[in-house]
Protein backbone atom coordinates (compact mmCIF):
# COMPACT_ATOMS: atom_id res chain seq x y z
CA UNK A 1 0.00 0.00 0.00
CA UNK A 2 1.19 3.50 -0.74
CA UNK A 3 0.80 6.63 1.36
CA UNK A 4 -1.73 9.28 0.38
CA UNK A 5 -0.07 12.05 -1.63
CA UNK A 6 -1.38 15.46 -0.52
CA UNK A 7 -0.24 19.03 -1.06
CA UNK A 8 0.37 21.05 2.10
CA UNK A 9 0.75 24.85 1.95
CA UNK A 10 2.26 26.40 5.06
CA UNK A 11 4.73 28.97 6.28
CA UNK A 12 8.43 28.31 6.69
CA UNK A 13 8.46 28.08 10.49
CA UNK A 14 10.56 26.18 12.99
CA UNK A 15 7.30 24.45 14.01
CA UNK A 16 6.70 23.13 10.46
CA UNK A 17 10.28 22.38 9.42
CA UNK A 18 10.36 18.80 10.71
CA UNK A 19 7.51 17.90 8.36
CA UNK A 20 9.32 19.41 5.40
CA UNK A 21 12.67 17.75 6.10
CA UNK A 22 11.12 14.39 6.98
CA UNK A 23 12.04 14.19 10.67
CA UNK A 24 8.30 13.87 11.42
CA UNK A 25 6.24 11.42 9.41
CA UNK A 26 2.52 12.16 9.14
CA UNK A 27 0.84 8.76 9.44
CA UNK A 28 -0.26 7.47 6.03
CA UNK A 29 0.79 10.63 4.16
CA UNK A 30 3.32 11.38 1.43
CA UNK A 31 3.37 15.20 1.70
CA UNK A 32 4.05 17.68 -1.07
CA UNK A 33 5.05 20.70 1.05
CA UNK A 34 4.87 24.25 -0.31
CA UNK A 35 6.40 26.99 1.85
CA UNK A 36 4.54 30.17 0.94
CA UNK A 37 3.80 33.62 2.31
CA UNK A 38 0.44 34.07 4.06
CA UNK A 39 -0.76 36.43 1.33
CA UNK A 40 -0.15 33.87 -1.46
CA UNK A 41 -1.46 30.88 0.53
CA UNK A 42 -4.66 32.56 1.61
CA UNK A 43 -5.44 34.08 -1.78
CA UNK A 44 -4.97 30.76 -3.58
CA UNK A 45 -6.79 28.75 -0.90
CA UNK A 46 -9.87 30.97 -0.62
CA UNK A 47 -10.13 32.00 -4.26
CA UNK A 48 -9.22 28.69 -5.91
CA UNK A 49 -9.10 25.96 -3.22
CA UNK A 50 -5.63 25.29 -4.59
CA UNK A 51 -4.27 22.97 -1.89
CA UNK A 52 -5.34 19.72 -0.23
CA UNK A 53 -4.18 21.08 3.15
CA UNK A 54 -3.43 24.74 3.79
CA UNK A 55 -2.65 27.16 6.54
CA UNK A 56 -5.69 29.45 6.68
CA UNK A 57 -6.52 32.90 7.99
CA UNK A 58 -8.78 32.40 11.01
CA UNK A 59 -10.86 35.41 9.95
CA UNK A 60 -11.36 34.37 6.33
CA UNK A 61 -12.15 30.82 7.42
CA UNK A 62 -14.69 32.04 9.99
CA UNK A 63 -16.44 34.05 7.28
CA UNK A 64 -16.73 30.96 5.09
CA UNK A 65 -18.12 28.91 7.99
CA UNK A 66 -20.66 31.59 8.88
CA UNK A 67 -21.82 31.78 5.25
CA UNK A 68 -22.06 27.99 4.94
CA UNK A 69 -19.63 27.74 2.00
CA UNK A 70 -16.42 26.51 3.70
CA UNK A 71 -14.41 24.38 1.27
CA UNK A 72 -11.94 23.60 4.06
CA UNK A 73 -12.51 22.27 7.57
CA UNK A 74 -10.06 23.33 10.26
CA UNK A 75 -7.76 21.34 12.51
CA UNK A 76 -6.70 23.01 15.81
CA UNK A 77 -3.11 23.50 14.70
CA UNK A 78 -2.42 27.19 15.27
CA UNK A 79 0.54 27.87 13.02
CA UNK A 80 0.46 31.61 13.66
CA UNK A 81 -0.20 33.28 17.01
CA UNK A 82 0.87 36.79 17.96
CA UNK A 83 0.28 39.58 20.42
CA UNK A 84 -0.66 42.34 18.02
CA UNK A 85 0.22 45.31 20.22
CA UNK A 86 3.26 45.54 17.94
CA UNK A 87 1.02 46.06 14.91
CA UNK A 88 -0.32 49.61 15.37
CA UNK A 89 1.88 52.19 13.65
CA UNK A 90 1.30 55.94 13.88
CA UNK A 91 2.55 59.25 12.66
CA UNK A 92 4.24 60.69 15.71
CA UNK A 93 3.42 64.25 14.55
CA UNK A 94 -0.37 63.82 14.48
CA UNK A 95 -1.14 64.13 18.19
CA UNK A 96 -1.53 60.40 18.82
CA UNK A 97 -0.14 59.72 22.27
CA UNK A 98 -2.55 57.02 23.48
CA UNK A 99 -5.06 54.64 21.88
CA UNK A 100 -7.99 56.99 22.50
CA UNK A 101 -6.31 59.53 20.20
CA UNK A 102 -7.06 57.28 17.22
CA UNK A 103 -10.65 58.55 17.24
CA UNK A 104 -11.29 60.66 14.14
CA UNK A 105 -8.05 59.58 12.47
CA UNK A 106 -7.42 58.01 9.06
CA UNK A 107 -5.79 54.60 9.51
CA UNK A 108 -4.48 52.44 6.69
CA UNK A 109 -5.26 48.73 6.37
CA UNK A 110 -4.37 46.21 3.67
CA UNK A 111 -7.65 44.30 4.23
CA UNK A 112 -10.40 44.96 6.75
CA UNK A 113 -10.96 41.28 7.54
CA UNK A 114 -7.36 40.27 8.34
CA UNK A 115 -7.22 38.30 11.58
CA UNK A 116 -4.69 40.70 13.11
CA UNK A 117 -7.02 43.62 12.38
CA UNK A 118 -10.00 41.82 13.93
CA UNK A 119 -8.02 41.29 17.13
CA UNK A 120 -6.75 44.86 17.22
CA UNK A 121 -10.16 46.44 16.63
CA UNK A 122 -11.60 44.24 19.39
CA UNK A 123 -8.83 45.17 21.81
CA UNK A 124 -9.07 48.89 20.97
CA UNK A 125 -12.81 48.88 21.64
CA UNK A 126 -12.81 46.62 24.69
CA UNK A 127 -9.77 48.06 26.47
CA UNK A 128 -9.72 51.69 25.28
CA UNK A 129 -13.25 52.54 24.10
CA UNK A 130 -12.20 53.11 20.47
CA UNK A 131 -14.92 51.71 18.20
CA UNK A 132 -14.36 50.73 14.56
CA UNK A 133 -16.80 53.52 13.62
CA UNK A 134 -14.55 56.08 15.35
CA UNK A 135 -11.88 55.64 12.67
CA UNK A 136 -11.84 56.19 8.91
CA UNK A 137 -10.21 53.11 7.43
CA UNK A 138 -8.15 53.60 4.27
CA UNK A 139 -7.73 50.34 2.40
CA UNK A 140 -5.04 49.64 -0.17
CA UNK A 141 -1.85 47.79 -0.98
CA UNK A 142 1.11 48.23 1.33
CA UNK A 143 3.79 48.42 -1.37
CA UNK A 144 1.73 47.69 -4.49
CA UNK A 145 -1.41 49.71 -5.31
CA UNK A 146 -4.84 48.13 -5.46
CA UNK A 147 -4.83 45.11 -3.14
CA UNK A 148 -8.33 43.52 -3.08
CA UNK A 149 -10.08 41.88 -0.14
CA UNK A 150 -9.67 38.13 -0.73
CA UNK A 151 -13.25 37.61 0.53
CA UNK A 152 -16.03 40.12 -0.08
CA UNK A 153 -17.26 41.59 3.20
CA UNK A 154 -20.45 43.51 4.07
CA UNK A 155 -19.70 45.91 6.91
CA UNK A 156 -22.00 47.81 9.30
CA UNK A 157 -23.33 51.07 7.89
CA UNK A 158 -21.52 53.18 10.49
CA UNK A 159 -18.07 51.84 9.50
CA UNK A 160 -16.32 53.97 6.88
CA UNK A 161 -13.83 52.23 4.61
CA UNK A 162 -12.41 54.26 1.74
CA UNK A 163 -10.06 53.17 -1.00
CA UNK A 164 -6.58 54.60 -1.19
CA UNK A 165 -6.20 56.90 -4.21
CA UNK A 166 -5.50 55.13 -7.47
CA UNK A 167 -1.80 54.39 -7.80
CA UNK A 168 -1.10 55.09 -4.11
CA UNK A 169 0.38 52.69 -1.56
CA UNK A 170 -0.23 52.74 2.16
CA UNK A 171 3.50 52.79 2.88
CA UNK A 172 4.00 55.97 0.86
CA UNK A 173 0.85 57.58 2.26
CA UNK A 174 2.09 56.92 5.79
CA UNK A 175 5.57 58.22 4.96
CA UNK A 176 4.04 61.37 3.44
CA UNK A 177 1.60 61.94 6.32
CA UNK A 178 -1.48 61.41 4.12
CA UNK A 179 -2.77 58.84 6.63
CA UNK A 180 -2.35 59.06 10.39
CA UNK A 181 -1.40 55.44 11.03
CA UNK A 182 -1.45 51.86 9.86
CA UNK A 183 -2.69 48.60 11.38
CA UNK A 184 -1.64 45.22 10.08
CA UNK A 185 0.40 42.05 10.58
CA UNK A 186 3.39 43.31 8.61
CA UNK A 187 5.27 46.44 9.59
CA UNK A 188 5.21 49.19 6.96
CA UNK A 189 8.46 49.58 5.11
CA UNK A 190 8.89 53.22 6.14
CA UNK A 191 8.90 52.14 9.81
CA UNK A 192 11.51 49.43 9.17
CA UNK A 193 13.64 52.00 7.34
CA UNK A 194 13.55 54.35 10.34
CA UNK A 195 11.24 57.15 9.16
CA UNK A 196 11.61 59.92 11.79
CA UNK A 197 7.85 60.49 12.11
CA UNK A 198 6.60 56.89 12.09
CA UNK A 199 6.50 54.86 15.32
CA UNK A 200 4.48 52.33 17.26
CA UNK A 201 1.39 53.32 19.22
CA UNK A 202 2.48 51.02 22.06
CA UNK A 203 6.10 52.01 22.59
CA UNK A 204 6.53 49.18 25.12
CA UNK A 205 4.64 46.62 23.07
CA UNK A 206 5.98 43.67 25.08
CA UNK A 207 4.83 45.21 28.35
CA UNK A 208 1.41 45.98 26.87
CA UNK A 209 1.09 42.39 25.63
CA UNK A 210 2.17 40.95 28.98
CA UNK A 211 -0.43 43.06 30.78
CA UNK A 212 -3.07 41.94 28.27
CA UNK A 213 -2.23 38.26 28.79
CA UNK A 214 -2.14 38.61 32.58
CA UNK A 215 -5.68 40.04 32.46
CA UNK A 216 -7.20 37.78 29.81
CA UNK A 217 -5.03 34.64 29.48
CA UNK A 218 -5.40 35.15 25.72
CA UNK A 219 -2.55 34.49 23.28
CA UNK A 220 -4.27 35.55 20.04
CA UNK A 221 -4.66 32.94 17.29
CA UNK A 222 -4.14 34.14 13.72
CA UNK A 223 -4.04 31.01 11.55
CA UNK A 224 -5.44 27.49 11.63
CA UNK A 225 -4.66 24.46 9.50
CA UNK A 226 -7.38 23.49 7.04
CA UNK A 227 -8.02 20.33 5.05
CA UNK A 228 -10.19 20.26 1.98
CA UNK A 229 -13.57 19.03 3.23
CA UNK A 230 -14.00 16.50 0.43
CA UNK A 231 -10.65 14.88 1.29
CA UNK A 232 -11.48 14.74 5.00
CA UNK A 233 -14.78 13.03 4.14
CA UNK A 234 -13.01 10.49 1.93
CA UNK A 235 -10.23 9.81 4.47
CA UNK A 236 -11.64 10.28 7.99
CA UNK A 237 -8.32 9.21 9.55
CA UNK A 238 -6.45 12.13 7.97
CA UNK A 239 -7.47 15.07 10.24
CA UNK A 240 -6.25 13.22 13.32
CA UNK A 241 -3.02 12.21 11.58
CA UNK A 242 -2.36 15.85 10.64
CA UNK A 243 -2.97 17.06 14.19
CA UNK A 244 -0.59 14.40 15.52
CA UNK A 245 2.14 15.12 12.97
CA UNK A 246 2.06 18.90 13.31
CA UNK A 247 2.05 18.57 17.12
CA UNK A 248 5.16 16.40 16.95
CA UNK A 249 6.87 18.94 14.69
CA UNK A 250 6.10 21.75 17.13
CA UNK A 251 7.46 19.70 20.03
CA UNK A 252 10.78 19.31 18.20
CA UNK A 253 10.96 23.07 17.62
CA UNK A 254 10.28 23.76 21.29
CA UNK A 255 12.91 21.22 22.32
CA UNK A 256 15.46 23.00 20.12
CA UNK A 257 14.65 26.37 21.71
CA UNK A 258 15.30 24.88 25.15
CA UNK A 259 18.78 23.75 24.10
CA UNK A 260 21.03 26.54 25.38
CA UNK A 261 24.31 24.99 24.25
CA UNK A 262 24.13 27.06 21.06
CA UNK A 263 21.22 29.27 20.02
CA UNK A 264 19.17 27.65 17.25
CA UNK A 265 17.72 30.92 15.94
CA UNK A 266 19.64 33.93 14.70
CA UNK A 267 18.66 36.30 17.49
CA UNK A 268 20.23 37.40 20.79
CA UNK A 269 18.55 36.92 24.19
CA UNK A 270 16.65 33.80 23.11
CA UNK A 271 16.93 32.07 26.49
CA UNK A 272 15.96 35.24 28.35
CA UNK A 273 12.88 35.84 26.21
CA UNK A 274 11.89 32.17 26.43
CA UNK A 275 12.16 32.24 30.22
CA UNK A 276 10.16 35.47 30.34
CA UNK A 277 7.39 33.98 28.19
CA UNK A 278 7.26 30.74 30.16
CA UNK A 279 7.16 32.56 33.50
CA UNK A 280 4.02 34.36 32.29
CA UNK A 281 2.38 31.69 30.13
CA UNK A 282 3.60 28.30 31.34
CA UNK A 283 5.98 25.73 29.92
CA UNK A 284 4.01 25.33 26.64
CA UNK A 285 2.94 28.85 25.65
CA UNK A 286 2.11 27.89 22.03
CA UNK A 287 -0.55 25.23 22.54
CA UNK A 288 -2.32 23.27 19.82
CA UNK A 289 -5.63 21.47 20.25
CA UNK A 290 -9.03 22.76 21.30
CA UNK A 291 -8.79 22.15 25.08
CA UNK A 292 -7.39 25.27 26.72
CA UNK A 293 -7.89 27.43 23.62
CA UNK A 294 -11.69 27.66 23.66
CA UNK A 295 -11.71 31.05 25.39
CA UNK A 296 -9.26 32.49 22.84
CA UNK A 297 -11.33 31.33 19.89
CA UNK A 298 -14.59 32.37 21.52
CA UNK A 299 -13.32 35.93 22.05
CA UNK A 300 -12.19 36.13 18.43
CA UNK A 301 -15.55 34.89 17.14
CA UNK A 302 -17.35 37.46 19.31
CA UNK A 303 -15.21 40.25 17.85
CA UNK A 304 -15.68 38.88 14.35
CA UNK A 305 -19.47 38.91 14.56
CA UNK A 306 -19.65 42.27 16.38
CA UNK A 307 -17.51 43.83 13.64
CA UNK A 308 -19.96 42.65 10.99
CA UNK A 309 -17.60 40.20 9.31
CA UNK A 310 -19.56 37.02 10.04
CA UNK A 311 -23.32 37.28 9.35
CA UNK A 312 -24.04 35.08 12.36
CA UNK A 313 -22.21 34.22 15.56
CA UNK A 314 -20.15 31.09 14.82
CA UNK A 315 -19.52 28.65 17.68
CA UNK A 316 -16.07 27.28 18.44
CA UNK A 317 -17.07 23.68 17.74
CA UNK A 318 -18.26 24.60 14.22
CA UNK A 319 -14.72 25.50 13.21
CA UNK A 320 -13.06 22.13 13.67
CA UNK A 321 -13.31 18.64 12.29
CA UNK A 322 -15.06 16.42 14.82
CA UNK A 323 -12.10 13.99 14.97
CA UNK A 324 -9.78 16.76 16.22
CA UNK A 325 -11.86 18.30 19.02
CA UNK A 326 -10.48 15.85 21.55
CA UNK A 327 -7.44 13.59 21.85
CA UNK A 328 -6.66 10.24 23.43
CA UNK A 329 -4.49 9.94 26.52
CA UNK A 330 -2.65 7.13 28.29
Amino acid sequence: MTDLSISIAMGNYDRTRAIVDGRVKIDGVDPIPMLLSPEEMFFRAFRHQAFDVSELSLSSYSISVARGDAHYVAIPVFLSRAFRHTSVYIRTDKGIDQPEDLKGKRIGIAEYQLSANVWLRGILEEDYGVKPSDITWVRGGMDTPGRPEKIKVDLPSDVEVVAAPEGATLNQMLADGEIDGFIGPRWPRCFAEGHPNVGRLFSDSVGAAEDYYARTKIFPIMHVLGIRRSIADAHPWLPGALLKGFSQAKALAQEALQDTSATKVTMPFVEDNLNRAQALMGTDPWTYGLPGNEHVLDRFLSYHHAQGLSPRRVSVDELFHSATREAYSL
